[in-house]
């Protein structure tokens, strides 16, 4: 294993770690916060090297585990994935400033709770975004879903549980009813899971197979909030303000809509969705899910349910990216992850 599949691997557990000093530190605030603070530096330092070795034209990629043949747990860096862990690392350590003011001056119950769980989902973030197959993709992005649903039902309240459980049970009933499937027939099909830059489809699928596997997909990853299986975004919003910016800005939503694009790019191949035309009709309900959400946020005069309908629509923006099956598209959506997180 080279130095640069360890930073791989240390930038994935740094935030492990400081979610577990959390708990050792839960007595401690100003310790257990500066910590934190600190690790969050060192992943980003570590993300940085990474991108440093990447630019270089060092090749990124290895395996953990063997699960069964073309199955595996593994990272490999690419444009996509690396653009996305860089964005996630560096807002970790803007929203963590912003979480302690916020979490101190509310005097919010369950601080220790709160920032362990929220390093925890930093650290799926980067699994997820480093992840080499759609296997390892799929285990982080169950983790994240997982990680963040104490957030959303951080206060406790009759309405915080109410949203918690709609994100729960939208994210997880997606993922597991539609994603999963997916995943499972793509492997039974291709013969592995492995992202791969000209997809793993063409030729081993019909045209009417792949609009159904595009539309298990697009609706089975509930995160990119793809109408209508967006009201878990309007509903999370009765959590603490930083955990907004966790769902719109650094994790939950960003890891939607990133893997939205490496199913696409990776698993389909745009050059494959071009000429067959299976997204054509995702153009139209993406569109359509750009325009509907603009107009409801329009409606809205709570500001925290405006920016999740807004996000919503933003959102439709990167999954149209995608479905115009066309590089611009795919570099336009891609971009759009950064500087909608800013």
């Amino acid at each position: 294993m080279s130095s640069t599949d360890s930073l791989v691997i240390l930038s994935v557990l740094m935030p492990f770690l400081a979610s577990f000093l959390n708990f050792v530190l839960r007595n401690l605030e100003n310790v257990r916060d500066a910590v934190t603070f600190f690790l969050s530096l060192i992943t980003f330092g570590f993300v940085l090297l990474i991108l440093k070795d990447f630019i270089s034209g060092k090749q990124i990629d290895f395996s953990l585990i063997e699960i069964m043949p073309g199955i595996d747990i593994g990272f490999k860096i690419e444009p996509l994935g690396m653009l996305f862990s860089v964005v996630a690392s560096g807002l970790w350590i803007v929203t963590h400033i912003y979480a302690i003011g916020y979490m101190r001056n509310n005097e919010e119950n369950n601080q220790a709770r709160f920032f362990a769980c929220f390093s925890i989902a930093i650290g799926t973030v980067l699994g997820l975004a480093f992840s080499k197959n759609l296997f390892t993709l799929f285990l982080f992005y169950e983790l994240l879903t997982i990680s963040t649903f104490p957030l959303v039902a951080h206060k406790g309240t009759a309405d915080a549980l109410s949203g918690a459980k709609t994100y729960l049970a939208i994210l997880l009933g997606t993922s597991v009813g539609f994603q999963l499937v997916a995943i499972i027939w793509v492997y039974f099909l291709a013969g592995t899971l492995e992202f791969t830059l000209q997809g793993i489809l063409q030729g081993k699928v019909t045209n009417f197979q792949a609009s159904v596997l595009l539309a298990l997909f697009a609706f089975g990853i509930g995160k990119a909030a793809l109408m209508p299986f967006h009201r878990w975004l309007p509903a999370a919003m009765v959590a603490p303000t930083p955990v907004s910016a966790l769902l719109h800005a650094v994790a939950v939503v960003k890891a939607g809509v990133f893997t939205i694009l490496k199913v696409g790019i990776y698993i389909f191949g745009i050059d494959f969705l071009r000429e067959t035309g299976v997204s054509n009709w995702l153009v139209w309900l993406a569109t359509f899910s750009v325009l509907s959400a603009s107009i409801i946020a329009m409606t809205k005069d709570n500001l925290k349910a405006r920016l999740a309908y807004s996000t919503v629509s933003q959102l439709s923006y990167i999954t149209l990216g995608v479905a115009l099956a066309n590089s611009l598209g795919v570099l336009g959506g891609s971009l759009h992850i950064a500087t909608h997180a800013l």
